[in-house]
């Protein structure tokens, strides 16, 4: 991501320049030469910079899926141990009933 925003204002500054150098210059023309900078270069950047973009888009979502994995594996342990302590309950409470109804068979 620094190497596309590097490129993003390195793409600013030269065109920047070049409306300064076409006679941009004045006060009254400063946000003019600013606005017609942003601009271009925001076109310019959309098309030559679409590689470094798409590189960065793809990393992201890498991470993004391996994140939901884990996430996942988490879910799936805590549901496993949640599911052996409800089975664990309803056994000792099966167990109990037995003992009680065993006391009170004659």
């Amino acid at each position: 991501m620094l190497k596309y925003t590097v490129f993003r204002l390195m793409i600013f500054l030269a065109c920047l320049l070049l409306f300064w150098l076409v006679g941009l210059r004045s006060p009254d023309q400063q946000v003019l030469l600013l606005l017609l900078s942003a601009g271009t270069s925001l076109v310019i950047s959309f098309f030559v910079l679409r590689r470094q973009r798409d590189e960065f888009s793809e990393r992201v979502a890498a991470r993004v899926e391996r994140r939901q994995k884990a996430r996942q594996t988490i879910v799936s342990e805590d549901e496993l141990a949640e599911d052996a302590e409800l089975d664990a309950d309803t056994q000792q409470d099966a167990d109990t009933q037995r003992d009680a109804d065993d006391r009170h068979t004659p």
